[in-house]
């Protein structure tokens, strides 16, 4: 399935599966045959039931896991012929939105947002009141020197937003962003995810928040007993 954008027909798809298949050990394909591309600047749903492989198929793009047949491009590179040397390199290009957080403990709610600039080796002076406005646009700007432990579920889940953006990445894949925050907060971070994809950022969201799809009005991939499913004139 080919995904249409509004970007020119010679720009490089930044994603792209080619009969794809996935399974974990020696168990039974979790996806099958996926095929689809994403082009540069595109903004895209991911939906399915439980268990129909959202969170697999976002594994294989941040390169979590290695497909078991078929073809994964990255920024036009096949990852299965790249050098190990440089999938660090492809990975710091996505920004990743995880159901588990995976915050930094013993860092301040601040310190955790910051971590992929101070990554790129960029002085504090230089991103301090970038952070503190992101941080204040999630509602955590008065929380910023509190620790992770101290943070509710949906805290936890915009702080995990704030440190995925923060840098401007390549690709957004965010699993279930919305899957501790209530209506409104929903919607301001869909805000966030849309400016993001208006400054160039390509956006894929596994969701199951049926209210999210309909407001955004972007294209869908959907995901059934782990095949891609084209849904045709679906937004």
């Amino acid at each position: 399935m080919r995904i249409d954008t509004e970007q020119g027909d010679d720009a490089l798809p930044v994603v792209r599966f080619e009969g794809v298949s996935m399974r974990y050990g020696r168990g039974p394909e979790t996806l099958r045959d996926i095929s689809f591309s994403l082009e540069p600047g595109s903004f895209h749903f991911l939906t399915g039931a439980s268990g129909a492989g959202k969170s697999s198929l976002l594994k294989l793009i941040y390169l979590a896991h290695r497909a078991s047949r078929g073809r994964v491009e990255l920024f036009g590179r096949d990852v299965s012929l790249t050098h190990a040397s440089d999938l660090p390199f492809l990975r710091r290009r996505i920004g990743v939105v995880f159901q588990e957080f995976r915050l930094l403990e013993h860092l301040s709610v601040f310190d955790n947002a910051a971590l992929p600039l101070r990554i790129l080796g960029r002085k504090p002076a230089t991103y301090r009141e970038d952070v503190a406005e992101l941080l204040t646009w999630v509602g955590l700007g008065e929380r910023m020197h509190a620790l992770p432990a101290t943070l509710s579920g949906g805290e936890k889940q915009r702080l995990a937003i704030a440190r995925a953006v923060v840098d401007r990445p390549d690709v957004l894949l965010a699993d279930e962003p919305t899957g501790n925050v209530d209506p409104a907060m929903s919607l301001r971070l869909l805000r966030l995810f849309v400016e993001l994809n208006r400054l160039g950022t390509t956006v894929l969201i596994a969701t199951h928040d049926e209210d999210l799809v309909a407001r955004a009005a972007r294209p869908t991939l959907h995901l059934e007993h782990g095949r891609l499913v084209d849904l045709g004139g679906r937004p």
